[in-house]
């Protein structure tokens, strides 16, 4: 038995687009859904659901954190609106000859024509296009509903009608509907809206049926397109509609020598090789194995380009042949129009061209609705012609890798610092767009800490410079490490050059220990001890700053040889003595914090890291034992400043001297002095203050 299988069989130029949006969009770990199934093959779409994929009947069902796909078939008006009201993230996989029919009936029913639709009322594609209509509209499943419609109104005959089609419909039906609106009607504008694909297909399976003694029809039972196909095919020969090679039966074929298989639009590949492989058990001269290598030859192998699997997925096959493009694979277009999955493009040809999203540029984050707008130039390489869709598929990405190649070998040679942004963060560096080329930055070259994180560099417009380059391959790879060296050692010079003590500098806090602060000054790293961060008493540098602040500094010392800086962020005139001369003179009142307590007399504070002494002859109007007798730590009392030594950083304070003065005090002013009345001497003030400043600290 001889084996022959359609050359159109598989999945159209719709369908293909569509299931490579969806795969597109689960490799980015993204969640989806879809608007009803994707297309019309059980065995597909229940190995999307296995992946993730669910399947919506309302836009109401979408998840919030999922992208829905508008299925090739396309969605009725009022649908697509209630998405777009919802701010569904959306994906429109509408095949673009479905598009077409939409936006002639939008277009000629808005201007009172009446349109007849030859196709299947309940498809999910027939009710989106009438949803479009204005007016009068009328679907007919089969030539006699259409003959009953024109007879039956024969006032319609006398209005102005357009005529169209299912895109899967039966070409030989449509033929007939064609003739006899011709007949009826004077006011009639026909549209050839039948795919390409479709008459072809259909046209093949006819002649195949007319040469074999059996069809085998491979594709989903509710997809119109393959049921079409199981028609022509059985008016000629015995056939069979099949979704998979288990519903094949040995005795269809009992005395047959020629057997011919095609296959529905939404129709995998591996479905229909799994029909070949398990026919070929009853081909003559045609193995199971043989038909293997048949497929595999049907694209090129990774060893014949000289790349692994992974370096395929990297860097195209088509890279190969940019060094041998002629100008007839390179084209200036127009942009017609702009969708979030494909740029429609004039070229000047029949064809229609359009670059898919992921052919617009090698930048992820490249929105082409920004960047572009109808009827802007566009330069692109031409992929892939299909005549029989009437369709060029285009790419700009590809474009722009070839014409900016020569600029990055050659800065390979001339070591010439390129500037890109930073788009992909991957497990072991970061990718770096240079006008549509990507460039491989190792994380041991993209200058963040082997600590560090390479997050920081997303989005970041980066200096780079190219250490090694693959010709062939048109892979490269870059250094920003290399480029961040060479200007710090350039900065370092000029910082040690001009740097003298008092400077003062700007700089960023780089890390904190607990002792200091380290301060990146752009050439070389200073310390600010933490003494010196603060007049005030800290007990950690983050009390006062933190990584990543800009911060103002002044050199307090130098050592060349060393390399070391030490700074100060102390500024002269928050120096609280200054404070104190300025706004505290002798003899204010003043309200004040007890911070501490000793034998001879309580320490208060006058403001933050100011504190004063009140001698425990100075803390009442009378004789006390001990100062703990009237006061309490953290009472606010007045009190006077009576004194301020600034070279021994000493000040008195004294409560006693706002106090009415009795006549006891002044019978006592004339007696002698008593003991515990007398100064304090200044060691003993030191000690004391010393003491308090250790406590403080514990605390």
């Amino acid at each position: 038995m001889k084996l022959t299988v359609a050359k159109t069989a598989g999945f159209c130029f719709g369908v293909d687009r569509a299931v490579k949006m969806v795969e597109a969009l689960l490799s980015q770990g993204k969640k989806v859904c879809t608007m009803g199934p994707l297309i019309h093959n059980p065995t597909f779409i229940a190995d999307l659901q296995k992946r993730g994929v669910l399947i919506v009947s309302e836009p109401e069902e979408v998840p919030p954190d999922s992208t829905l796909v508008i299925r090739t078939h396309g969605v009725a008006k009022d649908v697509r609106e209630k998405i777009d009201a919802l701010g569904c993230d959306v994906v429109d996989a509408t095949c673009p000859f479905v598009r077409k029919i939409q936006q002639i009936v939008d277009t000629k029913t808005a201007n009172g024509e009446t349109a007849l639709i030859a196709g299947d009322p309940a498809h999910p594609e027939v009710i989106g296009i009438r949803s479009y209509c204005h007016g009068l509209s009328y679907v007919c499943l089969n030539f006699e509903d259409f003959r009953q419609v024109i007879d039956n109104l024969p006032a319609i005959c006398e209005k102005d009608i357009i005529l169209v089609s299912q895109t899967t419909f039966s070409v030989s039906e449509y033929e007939k509907y064609i003739n006899y609106v011709k007949l009826h009607c004077t006011k009639v504008e026909i549209f050839a809206t039948i795919c390409n694909a479709t008459s072809n297909r259909q046209s093949e399976a006819r002649a195949l049926s007319l040469e074999n003694d059996a069809m085998i029809i491979v594709g989903g039972r509710n997809s119109s397109n393959t049921r079409k196909l199981y028609e022509v095919c059985r008016a000629n020969c015995p056939s069979y509609l099949v979704e998979s090679a288990a519903e094949l039966e040995p005795q269809w074929f009992t005395g047959c020598r020629n057997v011919g298989i095609t296959a529905g639009a939404s129709t995998p590949d591996s479905i229909i090789k799994e029909v070949r492989i398990t026919m070929s058990e009853n081909t003559v001269g045609v193995s199971a194995e043989n038909l293997e290598k048949e497929a595999e030859q049907t694209a090129p192998a990774a060893e014949e380009t000289g790349k692994t699997a992974e370096e395929m997925a990297f860097a195209d096959a088509l890279e190969e042949s940019l060094k041998s493009m002629n100008s007839d694979q390179k084209v200036v277009g127009t942009v017609m129009s702009i969708q979030p999955n494909e740029i429609q493009v004039d070229i000047g040809r029949k064809q229609t061209g359009y670059i898919p999203i992921e052919e617009y540029s090698s930048d992820p984050n490249a929105d082409p609705t920004k960047e572009l707008k109808v009827g802007d130039e566009i330069h692109a390489i031409i992929m892939k012609t299909n005549d029989a869709e009437g369709t060029v598929m285009l790419s700009k990405r590809r474009y722009d890798a070839s014409k900016y190649w020569d600029t990055v070998a050659s800065a390979y040679e001339t070591k010439e610092i390129l500037e890109g942004k930073v788009t992909e963060i991957l497990q072991k560096g970061v990718i770096v767009h240079y006008n549509g080329i990507r460039v491989f930055i190792p994380a041991s070259q993209s200058s963040v800490p082997r600590s560090g994180n390479l997050e920081t560099l997303k989005d970041q417009v980066v200096s780079f410079r190219i250490i090694d380059i693959d010709q062939r391959r048109r892979r490269a790879v870059g250094s920003i490490k290399s480029v961040t060296d060479e200007r710090r050692a350039a900065l370092a010079e000029q910082f040690w050059a001009d740097a003298y003590v008092g400077k003062k500098l700007t700089g960023t806090v780089k890390n904190l220990t607990t002792f200091a602060a380290f301060v990146d000054l752009g050439g070389a790293e200073g310390m600010i001890h933490r003494s010196e961060l603060s007049w005030r008493r800290i007990k950690h540098p983050s009390d006062v700053v933190n990584v990543g602040d800009t911060v103002e500094v002044t050199i307090k010392s130098l050592d060349p040889e060393k390399k070391k800086v030490s700074l100060s962020y102390r500024k002269i005139e928050d120096n609280p003595w200054e404070i104190l001369k300025r706004d505290y003179p002798v003899g204010s009142i003043v309200d004040v914090k007890i911070v501490g307590l000793t034998d001879f007399g309580a320490f208060a504070q006058i403001f933050p890291g100011m504190d004063g002494l009140i001698h425990i002859s100075q803390i009442a109007d009378r004789r006390i034992a001990k100062p703990s007798d009237v006061l309490s730590i953290d009472d606010i009392v007045k009190v006077k400043i009576t004194g301020i030594d600034f070279d021994k950083k000493r000040i008195s304070l004294s409560i006693r001297a706002l106090l009415e003065p009795q006549k006891e005090e002044t019978q006592e002013a004339s007696a002698p002095v008593e003991e515990d009345s007398k100064p304090v001497p200044i060691e003993e003030y030191a000690a004391a203050a010393a003491d308090e400043e250790v406590a403080q600290d514990e605390e």
